[in-house]
């Protein structure tokens, strides 16, 4: 760098400042998106697994009485902020370390099937592609969110 070499910026450096500027952005459109849909994203997660399993609402299933349904929800919405943590840190390994190691262990423990927990992130990740791709139901989703960077979430969709 220009500072360990006692020079001043050059090009090299400017454009390299350039593109971390232009990726943090890009990171915090993809990021504003998810959490101004994130109870959304939830809702439409669980509302999709059940729909898959109707008796999961029915006594003895997994989302009766309303409290376990609520947990659901709780549970979707807190993977989704672990999702918006690791993108905007850029570092997958955020969601792993902090979230997903042990899920799998736990919903076990709980009793809670698995192929539901499994299913309701799937949809959960589909809607927040869809989302950061602009092709949730064709609509256009950023209008007023991009920081005017000319960045685009689409852009880390895949990761």
């Amino acid at each position: 760098s220009a500072d360990s070499k006692g020079a001043p910026i050059g090009s090299a450096e400017l454009a390299s400042l350039r593109k971390y500027v232009a990726d943090a952005n890009k990171r915090i459109d993809a990021t504003l998106a998810i959490t101004q849909n994130v109870s959304c994203i939830a809702a439409d997660a669980i509302s999709g697994m059940v729909c898959e399993n109707t008796g999961l609402t029915q006594p003895g299933g997994h989302c009766y009485p309303t409290r376990r349904m609520a947990a659901c929800l709780r549970d979707g919405e807190i993977i989704l902020r672990y999702v918006s943590y690791a993108l905007l840190a850029g570092d997958p390994s955020v969601l792993d370390d902090r979230c997903l190691n042990g899920l799998k262990e736990t919903y076990v423990a709980l009793g809670v099937p698995l192929s539901n927990a499994i299913r309701a992130i799937e949809i959960m990740k589909i809607a927040t592609v869809a989302i950061m791709t602009e092709t949730n139901t064709g609509r256009k989703m950023f209008e007023g969110i991009n920081s005017g960077s000319g960045a685009e979430c689409k852009d880390i969709a895949s990761e």
